[in-house]
């Protein structure tokens, strides 16, 4: 990890609450494409659309409740660790209000993310190995700390554990809820847990036989899989985030990078919106869900668009490299009874959701559903 004095960010930033205008409201939209297999169709909601992206959210709604709690004083530094997706969203908020920005990120960071979280006024600190437990994720935790340490005044939200991090989407469902007469199923990637936990409660308040299904990565050990170096950033996690609220998914799947980047490039090609490793594993299972409960409402939200991506889901030579080109495209996911009864490596499904640390108190109260009934044949898929 880098042993380099951590930058100062700048010393003031002056505030524009204007911005605040630019926050959501994105698009729904229908989505047909066959992904990979022909599918009746679902709802897409176009989080990349928003100034700041998704992610804006909730950075919008941890610094307010900070600021309301005494916790960050007016004008003082915000120091966060991202993967890229909430540092745009960070870079978003310390400019509508008014605090200069502080990123630990890691060198599989994209040049371009770079060069635009500093475009927007970020002061970037780069870790340049991973932690031998825990990997990037842990290794920019530890420079987090370490640079709190030395800035006394600066404020951390954690973006993993902070309950302003869920409240954050609260419009978000309220912009459901006016779109649409009825819900069936929502599919959300899971990361920090926060958009899928601060979904969950006013949706099935809506609609209480509403399914939630939790789309996570290989190699990402929230919901009990093994850590593992993993290719697909701005889903998955190598630590266990407080804010992902096991017991409110009625089912989890893990989609490999092969899956994704498939379904990103037929989004691309068929759709015209799309995205990165989020969006296409969102995506496949959405549409999947689509085929398995016909006639039913299903919904995916699409974290991210796909500029960000343009060196890695849409590059043919980094897809060649990684072998992303000659895998198997999976139809339908294999079907495990436990999480931890194998480890995954492609397109996996599983009804049983737990939390690996069960003594963590979850966001979001349980409400027993009814799960998706997979076709018969949906233990032949590919992993």
């Amino acid at each position: 990890m880098s042993t380099v004095p951590a930058p100062r960010p700048a010393t003031t930033v002056t505030a524009n609450p204007d911005l605040l205008a630019l926050l959501g409201r994105t698009p729904l939209v229908r989505i047909g494409t066959a992904l990979p297999c022909p599918q009746p169709g679902f709802w897409a909601k176009l989080e990349y659309l928003s100034a700041g992206g998704m992610k804006a959210r909730a950075a919008v709604s941890m610094l307010r409740g900070a600021r309301r709690r005494g916790e960050l004083r007016p004008g003082a530094p915000v120091v966060e660790s991202t993967s890229g997706t909430l540092g745009i969203g960070l870079a978003f908020a310390g400019q509508a209000l008014g605090h200069p920005v502080l990123l630990v990120c890691d060198q599989e960071l994209e040049a371009s993310m770079r060069q635009l979280l500093r475009a927007h006024g970020a002061v970037l600190d780069v870790v340049d190995r991973p932690a031998p437990a825990g990997g990037w994720q842990a290794a920019r935790l530890t420079r987090v700390r370490e640079i709190l340490r030395r800035t006394p005044d600066a404020y951390w939200p954690d973006q993993y554990n902070n309950p302003d991090n869920p409240s954050g989407y609260a419009a978000m469902a309220d912009e459901l809820i006016d779109r649409l007469d009825h819900l069936d199923v929502l599919v959300c990637s899971v990361g920090t847990g926060g958009h899928s936990a601060g979904l969950i409660g006013p949706l099935r308040r809506r609609w209480p036989a509403l399914t939630v299904i939790g789309v996570d990565s290989v190699g990402s050990t929230i919901f009990g899989q093994p850590a593992r170096p993993r290719l697909m950033r701005g889903l998955g996690s190598s630590i266990h985030p407080r804010n992902v609220a096991h017991d409110a998914f009625d089912e989890v799947h893990w989609v490999g990078p092969a899956a994704a980047v498939d379904a990103c490039r037929r989004l691309a090609r068929g759709s015209f919106v799309s995205g990165g490793w989020s969006t296409g594993a969102v995506a496949l299972v959405a549409a999947w869900a689509a085929r398995v409960r016909r006639g039913t409402t299903v919904v995916g939200i699409f974290p991210d668009g796909p500029h960000r991506y343009l060196g890695t889901v849409y590059d043919d030579d980094f897809c060649h490299t990684h072998g992303l080109d000659r895998a198997p495209v999976p139809t339908h996911p294999v079907e495990i009874l436990h999480p931890q009864a194998v480890e995954v490596g492609g397109w996996a499904r599983c009804r049983r959701v737990e939390d690996p640390q069960p003594a963590r108190r979850t966001s979001v109260p349980p409400t027993p559903q009814a799960p998706i009934s997979a076709p018969r044949t949906a233990t032949q898929g590919t992993t």
